[in-house]
């Protein structure tokens, strides 16, 4: 499972003449494949084309088979103090989300839409969103957001549509081009690994999926260098919708 020769010359011309530093910066990988380890997953071969970009500039990259984790659904932060024996996400959002100037949902497409652990880390992410930073914001501002989907199957934009809108709603900056996608034709056919009909071959994906990755350095470098977003007008703290009698927590 390797990227093509053409893409990875791009990547290493782009890379050589990189107008910043970014060996400061943290990325963090959300794959919500329906495999685990070991298995191949077509999101992880779409995957190496963002991440040779980021490590090839020297960023930190941690990436989290959600399947691999006992993580379960929910939308409180510990799913251990609501009934579950275990809840991995805490650990994980404390290590890996909170220090992340850029984070990635990865997954694939099932009858249209996106995966079950795909969904599953939007809602546990959500959960934390009533966290504030030191301004008083929401704690996933000055964070950059993006989405990448494979499939065999249409879906593609869709996917893309809602993971983007979570990311932002709960306070993620989203840039421009920040989704790269592989859905072969439509019906039944070539997944993104499949060989010379699969994904890894097309330009238009691999094109996107190296966009998005400059974006989200570019994006990320800006908003690291200026301090984040301003504290001006966005305080939650200004602001009481919370209703403690009421069972469903108004987290935004």
């Amino acid at each position: 499972m390797s990227i093509p020769e053409e893409t990875t010359n791009y990547i290493d011309a782009l890379s050589k003449g990189a107008p910043s530093r970014y060996d400061d910066l943290r990325v963090l990988v959300f794959n919500g494949t329906l495999k685990r380890s070991p298995e191949e997953s077509n999101t992880e071969g779409l995957l190496k084309v963002p991440l040779e970009i980021f490590e090839s500039v020297g960023a930190r990259v941690d990436v989290v088979r959600t399947i691999d984790h006992t993580i379960p659904p929910g939308v409180w932060p510990d799913m251990s103090e609501h009934g579950w024996e275990e809840d991995e996400f805490p650990r994980i959002y404390r290590d890996l989300v909170v220090p992340a100037d850029i984070v990635i949902i990865a997954g694939p497409i099932w009858l249209g839409d996106q995966s079950s652990m795909t969904r599953k880390i939007i809602e546990r992410l959500y959960a934390y969103s009533g966290e504030t930073n030191e301004k008083g914001q929401w704690a996933y501002y000055g964070k950059v957001g993006a989405a990448l989907t494979t499939g065999n199957e249409d879906g593609g934009k869709h996917v893309s549509a809602m993971v983007l809108y979570s990311l932002q709603h709960i306070g993620m900056v989203v840039p421009p081009q920040s989704d790269s996608y592989w859905n072969g034709e439509a019906g039944p056919g070539p997944s993104y690994l499949d060989g010379e009909e699969g994904g890894q071959h097309n330009a238009w994906t691999n094109r996107n999926a190296v966009f998005m990755a400059w974006n989200l350095l570019h994006l990320a470098r800006m908003l690291k260098d200026a301090g984040g977003i301003p504290g001006h007008g966005n305080n939650a703290n200004d602001w009481d919708l919370s209703d403690p009698e009421h069972p469903n927590p108004e987290y935004r």
